[in-house]
């Protein structure tokens, strides 16, 4: 852990704002390849038309803080995408519950995963009663609870999986590596609703596992992000692309914080800019925009 600890932490500040470069890409991908205008519609954001009043715009609920490191992210990117859309002093209609991650962390070290369901499920109705038109869960790894939370609401939920799915299938990519907690790559929730999209997934073999997992709760989560750690990802992506991988899912919303898409040699889809994103879609609702 030392030699992690002792690099800069400027990597953060600099990878931060690498994945919110990287939506560049990810429309360019999309928008390469005629016909693929799934729930994101990354290619066509760019709409003609005047303004849109605000009675347009959904309020989103966010269920946040596992951790917060990667949740300010998602505040700061739907923020920005709806001012980019609608213009002028725009921004987001947001209802926030910001967990203690502490809790989360020992439900799931617990296997806790009902108790885990019960508490995000109770919030995300609290969200809803309060306004919220539809929920977003702004982390992969408690996905692993979507039964219980959908069960709770009677507005939309809208599953970062299935988000990212559509990035990566609209990229023409079928063969994915998954990086992300121990849960997410180890247990099939979240893989097998990848699958349902067509995609292979590939997932680190140990020990390279459990450096993924490790950095992410020993590091990532506590803000901590250095040079060490970045290239100790890099290897472990360049083994999967060795065994087939032609695209990486950053499955673990922190992991952007670490590793940005110009530091791997294949689409990178980072799921915390593409969940978001997904969000503003799903608020604006096809409104027309600002013309940029």
């Amino acid at each position: 852990m030392a030699s992690r600890t002792a690099s800069s932490h400027t990597l953060a500040t600099d990878h931060a704002a690498a994945a919110m470069m990287a939506v560049c890409a990810i429309r360019s991908l999309r928008g390469s390849r005629r016909g693929n205008v799934g729930p994101l519609a990354l290619s066509g954001l760019q709409r003609k038309g005047g303004p849109t009043t605000l009675d347009a715009m959904k309020t989103i609920g966010l269920l946040g803080g596992m951790s917060w490191e990667s949740s300010i992210q998602y505040e700061r990117i739907i923020n920005t995408e709806v001012r980019r859309r609608l213009g002028g002093i725009h921004s987001a209609d947001l209802i926030v519950r910001s967990y203690d991650f502490a809790v989360i962390e020992a439900l799931q070290e617990s296997d806790d995963w009902d108790g885990a369901g019960e508490l995000l499920a109770a919030d995300a109705l609290h969200l809803q009663r309060a306004g919220a038109e539809l929920i977003v869960l702004c982390t992969n790894t408690m996905h692993r609870v979507v039964g219980a939370i959908e069960r709770a609401l009677a507005v939309p939920f809208l599953h970062l999986a299935d988000a990212t799915a559509d990035a990566v299938t609209g990229a023409g990519v079928t063969r994915v590596a998954l990086l992300g907690t121990r849960y997410t790559m180890e247990q099939d929730f979240y893989r097998s609703r990848l699958e349902r999209h067509g995609l292979a997934v590939l997932i680190p073999d140990e020990p390279d596992r459990t450096t993924v997992h490790d950095v992410i709760y020993d590091e990532l989560v506590r803000g901590i992000v250095t040079e060490a750690s970045r290239r100790e990802y890099l290897g472990v992506i360049e083994r999967l692309i060795e065994r087939g991988a032609t695209g990486v899912i950053a499955g673990c919303t922190e992991i952007e914080l670490l590793v940005g898409p110009d530091d791997v040699t294949v689409p990178y889809f980072p799921t915390s800019l593409i969940h978001a994103l997904a969000a503003v879609d799903a608020a604006l609702d096809d409104r027309p925009t600002t013309a940029l």
